[in-house]
């Protein structure tokens, strides 16, 4: 999003304190991501990305019917262009359980696998050594080999990373895959999306006025979190604990 859109400034509210929501219920994740998006608008946001494929398939329909004033940008695993660039016929998807079985998944994965065999896997623990700062590692290794390998060993050659954390783990994924595997991560294509979106309704920042910002909130510990975030995105960052009243509404 920082490539695609250098103006923009950026608020990103990481819900530290309620993840991972992989296994949360359908009504937890629509409240938990209904009271951020409140709060981001508040802020005077004038687009969201749903930075999160459990809360996409779960919650974006809801989101754009309570917030229909601004874009909703939303997050899915790249199953479209999975199935028309595997050579195998195979496409492995790896996401979170919750995400694999949200209705907006299941849509994506009976339309796109009529032709070809698509794959699914739980990434069970991926999430939390995300969130630990513990990218590599003997635990993380055998983690990812334990969801990646038998995809691999029934003929996948695509492999989508279904969720936002598995592309801090993709030198990890790609090994266990191995080099003839292509491992596919969405994220350029939401952020293009995004700027689209912005284009077309007459939002995007004009350069020449100011230079962009970013803030980093967390609902979970900014000491404990802060570390991790600077860890993951390679820069000294700052979090901001959410503030008082705006944690009560959430």
């Amino acid at each position: 999003m920082r490539d695609e859109l250098p103006s923009e400034d950026l608020i990103y509210v990481g819900d530290s304190g309620f993840a991972p929501y992989g296994d949360r219920s359908h009504d937890f994740v629509q409240t938990r991501a209904a009271a951020i998006t409140d709060h981001l608008v508040r802020e005077g946001s004038k687009a969201v990305v749903v930075a999160c494929n459990t809360a996409t398939g779960i919650a974006v329909d809801l989101l754009r019917s309570r917030f229909p004033e601004i874009p909703i940008v939303a997050v899915e695993p790249a199953v479209k262009p999975a199935a028309a660039r595997t050579k195998s016929g195979v496409v492995g998807v790896l996401a979170t359980s919750g995400t694999l079985a949200s209705p907006n998944v299941t849509r994506l994965l009976n339309r796109y696998g009529v032709d070809v065999e698509i794959l699914t896997q739980a990434g069970t623990g991926l999430v939390e050594q995300v969130e630990k700062g513990e990218l590599s590692g003997e635990r993380t290794r055998a983690l990812v080999q334990k969801v990646v390998l038998p995809m691999i060993e029934k003929g996948a050659d695509v492999l989508v990373l279904g969720c936002t954390h598995y592309p801090f783990l993709r030198a990890e994924i790609q090994e266990a895959a191995g080099s003839g595997v292509e491992v596919m991560d969405p994220a350029t294509a939401v952020a293009r999306e995004l700027r689209r979106r912005l284009k077309t309704a007459g939002l995007l920042a004009d350069g020449r006025q100011r230079r962009a910002t970013e803030r980093f909130l967390t609902t979970g510990s900014p000491a404990e979190v802060s570390p991790i975030m600077s860890q993951l995105l390679g820069k000294p960052v700052d979090v901001e604990r959410l503030p008082s009243d705006a944690a009560k509404r959430i």
